[in-house]
């Protein structure tokens, strides 16, 4: 099952049922089974010690994935800082919820076991991220 919350930001989450069954069919055609999922959208103010904390960096970024998965079953908490995604959307020409969406799968696809260091890694990501928002706007004629 998957989750939504709000830290020390205001911002409602639109289609979240859609986004629910997207992520869960991305999980579901890596071969996985969607456990307990939580997407916590914060600020940068709350985003940046949990950096610190637990990856000891001392950076801004979109998104820090936790991950709780055992075996086949995918779980974890995905924080991502709506600042960025702001910003994101800025530098890319994108609008805001379709760059959310992209971080969302982006951390979905982290639990699944992509990794994102290399630029082959890298590379397989974005094509990952790509096929799946396809799959989400064709699959919600939004």
């Amino acid at each position: 099952m998957i989750h939504f919350f709000n830290e020390n930001i205001s911002y409602t989450i639109r289609h979240k049922n859609n986004i629910k069954k997207w992520l869960t069919e991305a999980i579901i055609h890596e071969g996985y089974q969607c456990g307990e999922i939580s997407i916590i959208l914060c600020d940068d103010a709350y985003l940046v010690p949990l950096n610190q904390q637990y990856l000891n960096h001392d950076t801004l970024t979109d998104i820090i994935t936790f991950d709780y998965s055992e075996k086949e079953l995918i779980s974890g908490d995905l924080y991502i800082s709506f600042e960025r995604v702001k910003e994101n959307s800025l530098q890319y020409s994108e609008n805001v919820y379709n760059e959310l969406l992209r971080v969302m799968v982006h951390g979905v696809l982290h639990l699944c076991g992509y990794k994102d260091k290399t630029p082959k890694d890298e590379k397989l990501m974005r094509e990952k991220e790509n096929e799946n928002l396809s799959k989400y706007f064709s699959n919600n004629n939004l």
